[in-house]
């Protein structure tokens, strides 16, 4: 499995099957990242209603490609099956003092490629509930916030990452030099909550994952953005 990170939400996971998943797709004009470099098989958002999260029509296509809205599948059988993948999904928050004045609701969801599981906080800005935390428990890789308000906290991502206890943590959703907005944290921040040794910098937006490789004990995995 290849993931590459877009910048903010947005992962690139292609399976060694060819199989192309993109996540949590920006606006590059509103967010300042570049535009999405291949076509798609599966697109799943975390919801309809975010300029940052839902840009589906800006990502190219493959023939049969399908669009996942997360918070829609959550709100009614909370699983769904895509070109051979399930995708499961619960509710979840923006910040209850989100910036906009009107938290939305979306959703978080998870899947498996090439037998690594993987989970995605969507666009989550508050504390996980036990049902939340059970959800993402024996995860192979959480994508994670790392950026802070309104998003969740440093401190409550460092609650989750105890207690669920991920393979490889890749965080996003967090300030570079080319994001546009300037209300979170650079990823010096999220580095202060976890030891230098299980740190690892991949000097690249891309890396290529094998189950066998994954580590045993909980990692972090930092990507730089496309």
């Amino acid at each position: 499995m290849k993931i590459t990170w877009y910048g903010q939400a947005c992962f690139e996971i292609v399976s060694t099957s060819g199989t192309v998943i993109y996540t949590d797709p920006y606006d590059p004009d509103k967010a300042g990242f570049k535009p999405f470099g291949s076509s798609a098989d599966i697109i799943i958002k975390s919801s309809s209603n975010d300029d940052f999260h839902d840009n589906d029509h800006l990502v190219p296509k493959r023939e049969k490609a399908t669009v996942i809205d997360a918070l829609e599948v959550s709100l009614m059988n909370a699983t769904i099956e895509s070109h051979g993948i399930v995708f499961e999904t619960i509710e979840a928050m923006e910040h209850d003092l989100h910036p906009s004045g009107h938290p939305d609701q979306n959703a978080m969801y998870k899947f498996t490629v090439d037998e690594i599981s993987i989970g995605h906080m969507g666009d989550m800005g508050n504390n996980f509930s036990k049902d939340q935390l059970a959800f993402f428990n024996d995860i192979d890789i959480l994508l994670s916030h790392a950026g802070g308000f309104p998003v969740i906290s440093l401190e409550e991502l460092s609650r989750i990452v105890s207690l669920v206890k991920p393979k490889l943590v890749i965080p996003m959703h967090f300030r570079t030099l080319c994001f546009k907005p300037r209300n979170m944290f650079f990823i010096t921040e999220f580095l202060k909550y976890f030891p230098d040794e299980i740190i690892h910098f991949a000097c690249s937006s891309s890396t290529v994952l094998n189950k066998r490789d994954l580590p045993k004990q909980t990692r972090a995995l930092i990507l730089d953005y496309v």
